[in-house]
């Protein structure tokens, strides 16, 4: 394991620390108990967004906190759940009065433990509400999962539910186009290689040479179907044609499209594979009306990608054109 760390029960805390250097106009790091909030206070009345899950998944989430997305991010040990206390006490730091929206990806640990967060929380009259992206249509049920796995699309639900918050909606308004855009996006994932969580010091799974993993999750869980190495054309043709079934796009209808690498992929690569998903979208008759592509939602050191696809509308594509100015995404300020 080659990797520039100095000392591993170090990684995470460094790395937050870093990104607080990074940039200090967005964001402030709180290390004990860790979470990464806005550098200036809530503005009064303003709903709070807040997320989190493990680390390893850079820029997800705290690459994501800033103007236009979420409040706050509870970063947990690499591939590790936070704990309730992280996500209390970051509630705690961003609440402005009007409630909280913990954006929560569907990983059995990150739900129970933002449950039993809102629940502390609630307790002292604060207003919580969770929302579960649960978007991967690559297996129903999965490791760590009940139900299917949330990926790409938490981008989608912070940045538009963040928009909505900047606007001053209200919590159940914030909830409403939260579920909206989780209900509408659907996301698969490949590997070509494994990852290597420093803990472990070896790959998380074995894959040959020659071989990829359909469907795989951002862990590194199994996907649909271990299959030797193809095409990129070929690759992303299995990748984009379940998300576009199972969203049941039809032709004239809109989307927002993100090609995402997993982490050690060469946007050269993205590139290609983007192409072909734009080929695939004009070919149905689908109009992709925004783009992303680079690394949004990663797995450390893994080589792939995945596409997600969220159906688009008037109102979701004002939010998505909304300025955000965060270290991850920025635009319109």
């Amino acid at each position: 394991m080659k990797k520039l760390i100095d000392r591993i029960e170090d990684i995470v805390d460094d790395a937050c620390e870093g990104l607080m250097l990074a940039h200090p106009d967005l964001v402030r790091f709180n290390r004990e108990p860790r979470f990464i909030a806005r550098a200036a206070a809530t503005r009064s009345g303003k709903v709070a967004l807040v997320s989190g899950g493990g680390a390893g998944h850079e820029p997800l989430h705290g690459g994501y906190v800033g103007f236009g997305m979420l409040d706050a991010a509870c970063p947990g040990e690499v591939f590790t759940s936070p704990v309730p206390d992280q996500m209390e006490a970051a509630a705690r730091s961003v609440h402005a009065g009007s409630g909280v929206l913990f954006i929560v990806k569907n990983y059995t640990g990150d739900v129970m433990n933002f449950e039993l967060a809102a629940e502390l929380l609630a307790a002292d009259g604060i207003e919580v509400r969770s929302l579960i992206v649960a978007d991967d249509v690559a297996v129903r049920d999965s490791t760590w999962t009940a139900g299917r796995r949330g990926v790409g699309a938490t981008v989608f639900v912070e940045k538009i539910a963040g928009a909505a918050a900047e606007r001053g909606a209200s919590l159940t308004e914030v909830e409403r186009i939260a579920t909206k855009v989780a209900a509408n996006s659907r996301s698969m994932g490949v590997a070509l290689t494994s990852c290597t969580v420093p803990a472990k010091g070896s790959p998380t799974f074995e894959l040959g040479d020659g071989d990829i993993e359909m469907g795989v999750g951002i862990h590194g869980e199994p996907g649909r179907e271990r299959m030797a190495l193809r095409a990129a054309s070929d690759i992303v043709e299995m990748l984009t044609t379940p998300v576009i079934e199972d969203l049941e796009l039809k032709r004239g209808e809109r989307a927002i499209v993100m090609t995402n690498g997993m982490g050690s992929t060469p946007l050269i690569e993205l590139y290609i594979a983007h192409r072909k998903v734009a080929h695939m979208l004009r070919d149905s008759g689908i109009t992709a009306e925004r783009t992303l592509v680079g690394n949004y939602i990663t797995s450390l050191d893994m080589q792939g990608c995945s596409v997600s696809l969220l159906r688009a509308d008037a109102e979701l594509l004002e939010l998505w054109d909304a300025p955000v100015h965060t270290a991850g995404l920025r635009w319109g300020m």
